[in-house]
């Protein structure tokens, strides 16, 4: 498989500079540090996705265009490669967790993609996604575990990089399966890079600490952070975050609401559980800050009443 590389990212970021504007680095006090966040949940689809879905589908040669795409996804990345296949007029299916939240299922619906369902747990979405895949003669579009995608998704640290005027000293990074972290890594190579995961899911953090692919156990916790559930991550993502990777943390759902209302109160955004992991993190002290850190807020996607039920909880 092809290496993802920073001069891809370089390329990605002036690609997707052209058609998307830059989300904005928004300052903020935690601890009596003044730091900053990268506001991602007010990309077009809510969410950093869109990054590597756009990156990934225009570089499909015109052949595999014409044949379409499958994706996987709990929400985000579905709608980022939706949007992606609707602007570049190529058909996508995305293979999705029948309990994905109702507002992205209608989201990735509405932005024309066809939705394959599956049952989660019970089947595996990568084997539903290979036999959507066989079938149609598709190109799979993978979450994280494609150099593309990273790459795309990296680009947020060149932009980062150029808002801030340097590189930041550290990026905390929401991870599920490690493509956005991984991205960042290529982005910025002088940047430590901290990656959180919702506690009892941490396959990234407990793979850069075995050295090896880490499967998810038989009876994983609950977690609010629907976004970051993957089973495990990719060979292609744990050889770019080997080395280049802080020690992995995790959070509670206690702490991703409290960084959501946080997140509400203080800088006016709405974040979804998944995408406030990384502000949690920051907020319950588990990793160091200064002025140069950037906190990756990822993505906005979440129903009005699980939100409000959030806010009222304070």
């Amino acid at each position: 498989m092809r290496k993802p590389t920073r001069q891809g990212v370089l390329d990605a970021a002036a690609s997707i500079g052209a058609i998307l504007p830059a989300t904005p680095l928004l300052p903020v006090e935690i601890g009596g540090v003044r730091l900053h966040v990268k506001a991602e949940s007010l990309q077009p689809v809510g969410a950093f996705k869109i990054r590597g879905g756009w990156w990934r589908l225009s570089n499909l040669s015109d052949e595999e265009k014409a044949r379409g795409v499958v994706a996987v996804s709990s929400g985000n990345h579905a709608q980022g490669v939706a949007w992606a296949a609707r602007r570049l007029g190529i058909d996508a299916a995305i293979v999705m967790p029948r309990n994905a939240p109702k507002v992205k299922l209608e989201a990735t619906r509405a932005l024309g993609a066809e939705i394959v369902l599956y049952d989660r747990p019970g089947e595996d979405r990568d084997e539903v996604a290979a036999r959507e895949v066989a079938a149609r003669g598709a190109t799979l579009v993978h979450a994280f575990g494609d150099p593309w995608v990273i790459e795309g998704q990296g680009s947020a640290g060149i932009e980062i990089g150029r808002q801030l005027g340097r590189a930041p000293s550290r990026l905390v990074v929401c991870c599920g399966g490690g493509g956005l972290a991984a991205g960042l890594a290529l982005a910025c190579p002088d940047s430590a890079i901290h990656v959180v995961e919702p506690q009892g899911w941490d396959m990234v953090g407990q793979a850069l600490e075995a050295g090896e692919i880490v499967r998810v156990g038989a009876n994983p916790p609950s977690t609010i952070c629907d976004a970051l559930q993957p089973d495990a991550t990719k060979p292609i993502n744990l050889d770019v975050l080997r080395d280049r990777a802080e020690p992995g943390v995790t959070v509670t759902d206690e702490e991703v609401r409290a960084a959501q209302r946080f997140a509400f109160t203080h800088l006016n955004l709405v974040v979804e559980p998944g995408g406030a992991a990384a502000l949690a993190a920051a907020l319950a002290g588990k990793v160091p800050l200064d002025e140069d850190t950037v906190i990756m807020v990822t993505g906005g996607n979440t129903d009005a009443d699980s939100f409000a039920e959030t806010l009222r909880a304070n």
